[in-house]
């Protein structure tokens, strides 16, 4: 049995269709009651919270392998340290950690390492372990499919900063190779796509793909943090987003690494593709 957490979230959720197609028995945990869109049939969906210790032993029950997924924001500390706890009383062996791009690395102390604390208590947990470290999602352009759908212009706080922008596909079938395959005991991956893009070439390849020309509007980190606040997140996420955008203006994120083909044989999938298979999502109407 393989434990997926965070089961219905963008990484989760595609993790949990590969898996279940390979004919993995799959444990799904969320704090949903129903997931929506369901999952595949034959998945083993569980209700839990990271908050819960008696619900994170029960799910552990039978499991070999976790996939340790916790939404970002100050309180993935406490929810990896819970997790990792119940895996190790309940005999796991492997665990494989989401973590983030540039996690320990000094020039970007900045952004903050809510991920740091978990990629030690990972390494020092006696279990194997595999961390991945994720750059910018491509899925992060369906924030503006309102703006988009609405004809206005694509907000932008990083100006023509670029980042290896990485197929969330690509990162679940990383995550399925680690968590099934021997060989990635002890690796960090750090996964990128395989061009550097900025918020304008997502928004120039977004336009090709439905068809019509779209444009940006700049952002300055006072009115990117006013829209974030605006939008009810946490302060402290609000702080940590607008210092993000601040190092990727300023190049700081300007990464490729050639992980992904490393681990899955196959060239990293570049944002057009993803582009072109949600152009739904940025559309005004039907298809």
């Amino acid at each position: 049995m393989i434990l997926v957490t965070g089961a219905t979230g963008t990484i989760g959720r595609e993790l949990v269709r590969l898996l279940a197609g390979e004919g993995r028995q799959v444990r799904a945990m969320t704090r949903q009651h129903a997931p929506a869109p369901p999952l595949p049939d034959g998945v083993d969906v569980v209700r839990a919270d990271f908050a819960d210790p008696d619900a994170l032993a029960s799910v552990m029950a039978g499991v070999r392998a976790v996939f340790l997924l916790s939404p970002p924001g100050p309180w993935v500390v406490q929810h990896d340290a819970a997790v990792l706890a119940a895996a190790r009383a309940g005999g796991v062996r492997t665990v494989v950690k989401l973590s983030a791009i540039g996690t320990g690395d000094d020039n970007l102390a900045e952004v903050g390492d809510w991920h740091l604390p978990g990629e030690r208590a990972v390494r020092d947990s006696g279990l194997g372990w595999t961390v991945l470290r994720p750059s910018s999602f491509a899925s992060n352009a369906l924030q503006w499919a309102h703006a988009i759908r609405a004809g206005a212009p694509v907000p932008n706080p990083t100006g023509t900063g670029t980042q290896g922008v990485v197929d969330p596909l690509d990162v679940a079938e990383v995550a399925a190779r680690a968590l099934t395959q021997p060989g990635h005991t002890g690796q960090v991956y750090t996964l990128t796509g395989p061009e550097l893009l900025s918020v304008p070439d997502q928004v120039e390849r977004l336009g090709e793909a439905i068809g019509r020309p779209l444009a940006t509007v700049g952002l300055t980190p006072s009115e990117y943090a006013g829209q974030l606040r605006s939008a009810g997140l946490d302060p402290a996420f609000v702080e940590v987003a607008v210092a993000g955008a601040r190092l990727v203006a300023g190049g700081g994120n300007a990464v490729l690494t050639p992980d992904v083909e490393r681990v899955t044989g196959h060239p990293a999938s570049p944002f057009a593709g993803w582009a072109g298979r949600h152009r739904a999502a940025f559309r005004p109407g039907p298809e």
